[in-house]
């Protein structure tokens, strides 16, 4: 079988000499028409520095897939910036634009019959939207994380973006002065490169790189760091060999790499949003994955990473302790990761990590020993009750309170809710409740950073309990429960709790339960109404009406 079989459709036989007419218009020439078409789908953009530097990544890759014998063929996919509209309307548009980047792939790709494709992104949800469409089209693919941003520094600190919304909480509680907030916000963030801790984007390029889809090292690299420009152009060679011995994205991306991915998660601290991403791609690959699973593995696996949001280090630091290989390596002696996995470079995960050490470097504190870890479990929660029987998310590492019993303070929105902390009406004790953010009702299920990192600033975290049934940033940390489902918009019981009504939160026995009677809540139940849509017409109205619940990761298909 031709290792270009699908382009050799557009290229091949007379009745295709237009096709061949157009390719020679840019760029091709006779002897290229039997090379392989790979894309490159290029993130590139300035909207956000997560993506700042993907158009050298590209071009990189581009000059790679040359001298190993294909053809590339660029083109580009969408992002946007979750930290800039984070707390505003346009953060509706962040999970959509999840949708759009895996739709806007499959359509080129499939559009154009390429050989295979080399996706290069940052910001959150370039991973999952890229690797959706990977998964669904299973022609050979490759990702490329466009990298890390290094840490802010200011009066000694390590700062990321989370460090600023966790400023404006602390400039509110009159903690520090408007000088202080302008000079966190100067100093933050250096550069080109993905929000520095282990949030979102770092937490799904680690899974890529445990799944097998990305080169070992690459999920941690800094974005500003020649090492990438080096691990774009490996990328580009490995994918013209998967071409060449068709390695299939769907021979790489299965129930046991899955598993491997959230083991990986748990170990390092990921983000709550790897549950709702890892759910959506199994699905685009039709694997067997519940959000149950997360549960099961939590259980096992200890949290060995002192990493931020909750930890004191960022990714850059992980990356220079042994990065991601250290950490599979460590899971894999202790029988929690399946060594026989194959990965994009045809090498099982065993031999990837042969010559990685059993145990981190003494000289470093990044990854603790097996003996001593942060937390003995995993801090990803699945935490279920009448106010969420299809399941929530609940990151439950750096909390000082596991259990929270207390009144609702109920909020139709998080503009809302984030006028009343600000306004210092939130006090110790309460449970703060953000409904009708889910996937339908917001529609788009925002992030709630801006009003958990002002509870935080106000030091309110380790005493206030907030639910909702939108997402939360990677960056977020305390006792605060997300992804409730069913949502609010569907009919959820978060729909149907009052103001004042007790609220149990209890990640120890993983419940999340409103102390009402059943008979009082049929009562409201049958009084309930559904609102009217918030958008009747484009995008956002689309999406609500074909996206699904949280709990089996807000798919459209």
């Amino acid at each position: 079988m031709p290792d270009n079989k699908r382009s050799q459709a557009i290229t091949q036989g007379t009745q295709h000499a237009p096709s061949r007419a157009m390719l020679r218009a840019v760029g091709f020439t006779d002897g290229d028409f039997n090379k392989p078409i790979v894309g490159v789908a290029n993130g590139y953009s300035t909207i956000t520095p997560c993506n700042k530097g993907l158009n050298d990544l590209s071009l990189k890759a581009e000059q790679a897939l040359l001298q190993a014998g294909a053809m590339p063929q660029m083109f580009g996919t969408i992002t946007v910036s979750d930290g800039i509209s984070m707390g505003t309307e346009g953060m509706k548009y962040s999970l959509v634009s999840r949708e759009v980047i895996a739709d806007s792939i499959e359509t080129c790709v499939q559009a154009e019959s390429m050989d295979g494709v080399i996706a290069i992104g940052g910001c959150d949800k370039n991973m999952p939207g890229a690797m959706i469409a990977i998964a669904r089209m299973n022609v050979p693919a490759i990702f490329v994380y466009g990298g890390t941003i290094k840490p802010g520094k200011y009066k000694g600190q390590d700062l990321t973006i989370v460090s600023v919304f966790e400023a404006v909480g602390q400039h509110s509680a009159k903690k520090i002065d408007d000088a202080e907030l302008t000079e966190i916000e100067r100093h933050a963030c250096p550069g080109a490169g993905s929000c520095g801790g282990m949030f979102t984007a770092n937490t799904m390029s680690s899974a890529f790189e445990a799944i097998g889809m990305s080169l070992p090292y690459s999920s941690t690299m800094s974005a500003e760091d020649a090492e990438k420009l080096t691990s774009s152009a490996r990328s580009a060679e490995v994918l013209v060999n998967a071409i060449k011995q068709q390695i299939l994205p769907r021979d790489i991306i299965t129930r046991k790499s899955f598993e491997n991915a959230i083991s990986v998660i748990m170990a390092v601290g990921g983000s709550t949003n790897a549950v709702l991403h890892l759910l959506a791609i199994a699905h685009a690959a039709e694997v067997d994955l519940s959000i149950d699973d997360f549960e099961t593995i939590r259980a096992r696996v200890p949290v060995i990473c002192d990493l931020k949001p909750s930890g004191r280090y960022v990714t850059a630091d992980l990356h220079e302790a042994g990065g991601i290989p250290q950490v599979m390596k460590m899971l894999l002696v202790n029988s929690l990761l399946h060594g026989d996995c194959i990965t994009i470079s045809g090498q099982t995960i065993a031999e990837v990590l042969k010559d990685i050490p059993e145990t981190p470097r003494a000289d470093q504190d990044v990854i603790r020993p097996w003996n001593n870890p942060m937390y003995k479990q995993g801090h990803l929660a699945i935490l279920k009750g009448n106010l969420s029987t299809e399941g929530s998310v609940a990151k439950i590492s750096g909390i000082k309170n596991p259990k929270i019993t207390g009144p609702a303070r109920v909020f139709e929105s998080e503009e809302t809710c984030m006028r009343a902390i600000l306004d210092r009406k939130i006090n110790p004790g309460d449970v703060v409740v953000i409904r009708y953010e889910g996937p339908k009702g917001g529609p788009g299920m925002r992030e709630m950073l801006s009003p958990t990192s002002a509870l935080i600033g106000e030091g309110l975290g380790d005493s206030v309990g907030l639910i909702t049934d939108g997402r939360f940033s990677g960056g977020t940390y305390g006792m605060v429960v997300g992804h409730v489902a069913p949502e609010a918009y569907a009919g959820g019981t978060i729909a149907l709790v009052q103001e004042s009504d007790s609220i149990t939160i209890d990640a120890e026995q993983r419940l999340l339960q409103l102390n009402v009677s059943d008979e009082e809540l049929a009562r409201r139940r049958a009084a309930w109404q559904p609102p009217e849509p918030r958008y009747t017409r484009g995008v956002l109205s689309k999406y609500a009406k074909l996206v699904s619940t949280a709990s089996k990761g807000a798919i459209t298909d």
